[in-house]
């Protein structure tokens, strides 16, 4: 089963399709929604970008889902800086706001003409702390010298775990930013508290609150990762989060006020087990 949007939980709960009808299904949303290669594959279930990728071709996606025969979805690929924008609105409030933002930035060497890729990676003082992950995508073309002044990058999926570097970016908080994500969060009947990963052409349209796309929504297990900027404390950390996680409380209450009725704790165990059973698959190999 390959999805272009979150579908209904009948359908979710479908095995996926034979091999042969899931390339169908992504090929024609190739052809009917993007007319061109790269798409994102991604496990339908997953967390921190495991088995994320981003294919270029047919075999690259027959690739894919020789590695990974799981639900999945299949997403345009959008070009542009990156930002998480966690969002907050108590039930009850017209105007929700912007709690804090991401600026997630996928990190890259220069060449020099001399040294090869791998070298440049090793010379870098903040790549070297990743190189396995970084030369590991990069693996095919670690021996390759890069021209004087040709900008290489290491990664593509704004995921901390595989490379990228999560700032503070709360420089880009405009009221105009957030009145769009206000807007686009109340077309969401219920949704209070989460985190929106999002790209835009420029980080002017994100500050004019225009052309951006989102790439995922997460809900209450998310966290506001602004906090992993180097320039925050372990303490400037804690407090973020005991903040975050307060506003959870209080929106849980409200929720609760207005006749909602709370998870029980079997159902809570249930979902968590199957979401570990579901983020254990393979992951698939990322193309280079």
């Amino acid at each position: 089963m390959v999805k272009k949007a979150t579908q209904p939980e009948e359908a979710q709960a479908q095995p996926p399709a034979p091999a042969r009808q899931r390339l169908k299904a992504v090929a024609g949303f190739v052809a009917g929604s993007v007319d061109a290669y790269p798409v994102v594959l991604k496990p339908d279930q997953g967390e921190r970008g495991r088995g994320v990728v981003i294919a270029r071709s047919d075999d690259e996606v027959a690739g894919f889902f020789r590695g990974y025969p799981g639900a999945a979805i299949v997403q345009e690929y959008v070009a542009g800086p990156e930002l998480g924008v966690f969002y907050v609105r108590h039930p009850g409030e017209e105007r929700g706001r912007i709690f804090s933002i991401t600026d997630k930035r996928l990190p890259s060497v220069t060449g020099d003409g001399l040294r090869s890729l791998e070298r440049l990676v090793l010379d870098d003082p903040r790549a070297v702390a990743l190189a396995d992950v970084y030369l590991a995508r990069l693996a095919a073309r670690r021996e390759d010298i890069p021209d004087r002044g040709e900008e290489v990058g290491l990664v593509e999926i704004g995921t901390h775990c595989r490379g990228a570097v999560f700032l503070d970016g709360g420089l880009h908080k405009t009221p105009e930013l957030e009145a769009a994500i206000d807007r686009l969060s109340h077309s969401f009947e219920g949704f209070y508290f989460g985190r929106y990963d999002l790209r835009a052409p420029s980080y002017d349209a994100f500050r004019e609150g225009r052309d951006f796309k989102v790439l995922e929504l997460n809900g209450v297990t998310s966290e506001a990762t602004a906090i992993y900027d180097p320039k925050h404390r372990l303490w400037d950390a804690y407090a973020i989060l005991f903040a975050q996680w307060r506003l959870a409380f209080e929106i849980g209450a409200g929720n609760r006020e207005r006749g909602s009725a709370p998870v029980s704790v079997t159902e809570l165990i249930r979902i968590l087990l199957s979401a570990r059973r579901h983020t254990a698959d393979p992951t698939p190999e990322e193309p280079s």
